[in-house]
């Protein structure tokens, strides 16, 4: 497992104080394309990466990783885009853990229907486009997608035509080592302690270009989206290190 980004000092990125509750997003919210999207960073920026949250939607957590995502980097700012995939009916936080049957029936659902990941993976070149349309200064896009959206970032960066130019996964679910093999560009993937450890480093090996992939071993699935404890100190450092971790790699491949 790789450890550290090399290549970059680590005074790259001079990531504000996370906010551990009350958040105020400094982004707004924009319609493109149809859907509700959270818009954060300068907007004539070259460079933009779209954010695709976790089941549950516009979190705190999630809309403070897209503003930390935009601007943290003095040398490499971003406009990041946020759509609502889920159209404002996104799952409900209290169906995770699923630990018994009526949960377990409510995730099961929502994965087969308004969060079926081909669904959307589907949408995203679409939705791209009409970005770009409204943001002509948009030359290199990258991405990153959260549990959930770690799912979706592997469909669409697995296909040889794939509009990014770097992505990264981080607590991804359904880690499928075989859709690594068709993933020519570069990949970051940040995982839990609860996604198979076996399945992470069969990714990590099928993986054929640049990559960074490491495990933080005592932070659960969501550290850094809707499920992060912010309040708890160590879980607060794990966040704010992941998102240095994604900005170092952006840095080296954008």
């Amino acid at each position: 497992m790789a450890q550290a980004m090399h290549g970059h000092s680590a005074a790259c990125c001079n990531i504000p104080p996370i906010i551990s509750k009350g958040y105020e997003p400094k982004g707004r919210y924009e319609t493109i394309g149809g859907l509700k999207t959270y818009v954060t960073g300068p907007a004539n920026a070259p460079k933009a990466i779209l954010y695709i949250y976790d089941i549950f939607g516009y979190f705190p957590q999630s809309l403070q990783g897209a503003d930390i995502l935009s601007t943290s980097d003095k040398d490499n700012q971003y406009l990041v885009f946020m759509p609502d995939w889920f159209e404002g009916k996104p799952a409900d936080i209290s169906w995770y853990p699923p630990d018994n049957e009526e949960k377990g029936k409510a995730l099961g659902n929502f994965f087969q229907t308004t969060g079926a990941p081909p669904k959307t993976a589907a949408r995203v070149p679409a939705t791209l486009k009409e970005i770009e349309t409204k943001y002509d200064s948009i030359k290199t896009w990258a991405v990153a997608g959260f549990c959930w959206g770690g799912k979706i970032v592997s469909l669409i960066v697995s296909k040889s035509d794939t509009p990014f130019k770097a992505g990264a996964e981080c607590h991804p679910a359904m880690v499928d080592p075989s859709e690594a093999l068709n993933i020519q560009i570069p990949l970051c993937m940040l995982a839990s302690k609860d996604e198979p450890a076996e399945d992470v480093k069969k990714f990590e090996a099928n993986l054929k270009g640049e990559k960074h992939v490491e495990i933080f071993g005592d932070q659960i699935h969501g550290w850094m989206a809707a499920r992060s404890d912010l309040e708890d100190a160590r879980v607060k450092s794990e966040y704010e290190r992941g998102y240095k971790t994604l900005l170092e790699f952006y840095a080296k491949y954008l």
